[in-house]
């Protein structure tokens, strides 16, 4: 029986180096490579644009500038003056107190 790593064995656990040349089985296997290798994958995925952006260095001291373009600057403006608007109680008793109708206007 082979010992694990001995010199020559072929098979699963010995006859092949990642480093350099060696000959396993009367072939030459050059660098079989491993996940370690730089150039996989060739193609960046979902999970690895993911990842970069989630996982990105953030100067926190750098102000932050937010371009609007012009239909947005109106909706924001817009949103900004109903939250900021006047209530009184006469506003509100003309909305809960408003006449309601229902069905069809002839």
């Amino acid at each position: 029986m082979a010992e694990i790593n001995q010199e020559g064995a072929s098979g699963v656990f010995g006859g092949i180096s990642f480093e350099g040349t060696e000959i396993n089985n009367d072939t030459v296997v050059e660098n079989a490579g491993t996940i370690r290798n730089e150039a996989l994958p060739a193609k960046v995925g979902f999970w690895q644009k993911f990842k970069a952006f989630w996982l990105q260095d953030i100067d926190w001291n750098k102000e932050i500038k937010v371009e609007l373009t012009p239909a947005q600057q109106k909706v924001e403006d817009e949103i900004n003056d109903f939250l900021h608007q006047e209530i009184t109680w006469e506003k509100v008793h003309d909305f809960l107190f408003q006449e309601v109708t229902f069905g069809k206007k002839k």
